[in-house]
């Protein structure tokens, strides 16, 4: 197994995903005490700020996404990750509840549009194979970035001094200018023609890739049971010790880094990309399998169980990824690559927004039924995938010419 990229692009794109992940993943970890005892808001307050956020970004992620094919991924990359930098610069200043909404939501928006348009450079500066391995060593990376940044995140908020709390959105703002930096040193591409007849191949018309991804978003709800449900189900409904969680997250982290490469081969086709969603919704059920025995279990065994039903819905995790970026990639028109990146968004959103709750609910009121029916709509959801991938495809194939090669 490699562990370093052989690819240079791959290389520069990696060392770019450590590096962003690990300034957002600084602020990430101690944003609860910075927006309560820095900017001086309540929970109800945050909560209802990054929901305003959550709905202006659903409204735009599309928008931005044909932005991104009018002036060209690279560039709109760089435009939105220079602006997410310069964004964080505000946090100190922040000091009320109508600055925290203006700049939650300029920060989701300029998130929004560098998600659309690095994901829309990354589908082409890579092909085939290639690119799903590319962009498996990227997750990798940027699971490294997400535990460096949290880490360093954990030392600010050890000192328990508000003047180096209120210094890390500064530390990040600095991480994500290198970022941008980072982004306008990498090879640009030439941009594939905007087809003229742009309402007709809209991805908003694309009824199969628009279903497919909104079933993409529910096998996605794994990190649902990942960072919610099994903490919640450890504490409240068995006797393992909260410490395990670390263990837990700690295990994730390890597996996403050493094995998110081997998970996503053969996933860089259609039928490659639907069988890595199958071994995805399998993992995903068996975990909840597992994990709903443990309210009967005591001592080792109910660790050992919790350890197991966390390290298969990685797996889930894993694979659901690798099927996710082989889906995307050859079921959206080269030429509306932005565009379809936003209607991949909207498409997980839909798919998962509700998982939080209603899985919550399962799970610890209703028990093992509940967990069961958790079970059951992720195996109606890969199970639809199917139809809605040949429906995909049908609308490309009737209303989108062959593509012509990215440079």
């Amino acid at each position: 197994m490699r562990f370093l990229p052989e690819s240079p692009l791959t290389r520069a794109l990696s060392f770019q995903s450590i590096l962003s992940a690990a300034g957002e993943g600084a602020f990430l970890t101690g944003n609860a005490v910075f927006f309560t005892q820095v900017v001086g808001l309540t929970a109800a307050q945050v909560g209802l700020g990054l929901t305003l956020a959550g709905v202006v970004t659903f409204i735009v992620a599309v928008p931005l996404g044909r932005i991104s094919d009018a002036v060209g991924a690279k560039r709109m990359w760089g435009v939105t990750a220079l602006t997410q930098a310069l964004l964080y610069l505000l946090w100190p200043l922040a000091g009320s509840f109508a600055s925290f909404v203006a700049v939650t939501i300029a920060l989701e928006i300029a998130v929004t549009g560098s998600r659309s348009a690095r994901g829309a450079y990354t589908l082409d500066v890579f092909s085939g194979e290639d690119r799903i391995r590319s962009l498996a060593f990227m997750r990798s990376a940027r699971n490294i970035g997400y535990t460096l940044g949290a880490a360093l995140g954990g030392v600010a908020l050890a000192t328990d001094d508000l003047d180096v709390i209120r210094a890390v959105p500064v530390v990040t703002a600095g991480m994500l200018l290198l970022n941008a930096l980072l982004i306008r040193g990498l090879p640009s591409l030439e941009a594939a023609p905007v087809v003229a007849h742009a309402a007709r191949t809209s991805a908003l018309r694309n009824k199969g890739f628009l279903v497919l991804t909104t079933l993409d978003g529910v096998l996605g709800t794994n990190q649902v049971l990942l960072n919610v449900v099994i903490p919640l189900w450890l504490v409240e409904q068995t006797d393992a010790p909260r410490v395990l969680l670390a263990w837990l997250f700690g295990t994730n982290t390890v597996l996403a880094v050493l094995l998110q490469v081997r998970a996503s081969r053969g996933a860089d086709t259609v039928p490659g990309a639907l069988r890595a969603s199958r071994l995805s919704a399998a993992f995903f059920v068996l975990s909840c399998l597992i994990v709903l025995v443990t309210h009967d279990t005591v001592g080792w065994v109910t660790i050992a169980l919790v350890w197991i039903g966390h390290v298969t819905v990685t797996g889930a995790e894993l694979f659901q990824s690798a099927g996710h970026w082989g889906l995307t990639a050859e079921l959206s028109d080269p030429a509306r690559r932005g565009e379809y990146q936003g209607a991949a968004q909207l498409g997980w959103t839909l798919g998962s927004v509700w998982a939080p709750a209603t899985y919550t609910f399962l799970a610890i009121n209703w028990g093992a039924t509940g967990w069961l029916l958790i079970a059951g709509i992720v195996v109606l959801a890969v199970a639809g995938m199917h139809p809605a991938a040949r429906a995909a495809q049908r609308y490309l194939d009737q209303h989108v010419a062959a593509p012509s090669p990215v440079s």
